[in-house]
């Protein structure tokens, strides 16, 4: 992953990891072990689903940095679409609470989506791409 997207990652990773503990905590002491393993799919699923996102964006625009938004929203909405598929799959399972789980996803995607916003406004990102030494420009020369 190239250096500018690694700051992104772990901006967000790291804030959605932090609310994914306090979540598996909160949900096994409300919801018992079936709470446990709802909250603990979902911050896997989240964590997994945006982690993997941001990769795919990645290489998506690595020849083609003006598509980043185009491509960023085509992501987004996949991983929005693919997590509302997991929720109508996992609607009727008795494996874990599905209340616990579906609000566990909701709030780790938005910790995810601020952490990477907030990521993204610190980074000292470039968006001048320098020359290397034998593609300067030299001045033109005067005519006299």
């Amino acid at each position: 992953m190239p250096s500018a997207d690694a700051p992104l990652v772990r901006g967000a990773a790291i804030p959605t990891a932090v609310a994914g503990v306090a979540a598996v905590a909160a949900a096994t002491v409300l919801a018992g072990a079936k709470g446990l393993y709802g909250a603990l799919f979902a911050l896997l699923l989240v964590m997994a689903f945006f982690s993997f996102g941001q990769i795919a964006i990645d290489r998506l625009t690595r020849n083609n940095p003006q598509m980043m938004l185009a491509v960023a929203m085509c992501v987004y909405m996949t991983q929005i679409l693919a997590v509302g598929i997991v929720l109508a799959f996992f609607k009727g399972t008795t494996l874990f609470d599905t209340k616990v789980f579906g609000f566990a996803v909701l709030g780790l995607t938005a910790v995810w989506t601020v952490g990477v916003v907030r990521a993204a406004m610190k980074a000292k990102i470039f968006y001048v791409v320098a020359q290397s030494a034998d593609e300067s420009v030299t001045a033109p020369e005067r005519q006299p």
